[in-house]
């Protein structure tokens, strides 16, 4: 299952993308209650958004963004049958992609 929720919805002349994705984006300053020790950094630090086989956006980000990040924004274009691609790697090296396609 993907930690990505894509929401794609065409307007006049654009194309607006909502994203919601499930990620504990720690900062590395919190500390464990149970254990007394600082959690480790883990946070999302490259996000990147295709349309079709184009890139619209690459969001460079830090630790300071809150969990389960949402993220909106539009570009200009899109037509049914389009597809949206979303994808993303954390500081770990862990990553997720996933598509919507333009109704």
């Amino acid at each position: 299952m993907s930690s990505i929720k894509i929401r794609v919805k065409r307007t006049k002349g654009s194309t607006q993308v909502r994203t919601l994705i499930a990620h504990p984006m720690e900062t590395g300053r919190r500390i464990d209650q149970f254990s007394g020790s600082v959690i480790p950094m883990h946070f999302i630090a490259r996000l990147s958004v295709k349309h079709n086989q184009n890139i619209v956006a690459t969001c460079h980000l830090g630790p300071g963004i809150s969990k389960d990040p949402y993220f909106a924004f539009n570009f200009r274009g899109g037509a049914p049958g389009d597809t949206v691609t979303i994808s993303w790697v954390d500081n770990l090296g862990h990553q997720d992609q996933a598509k919507a396609t333009l109704k």
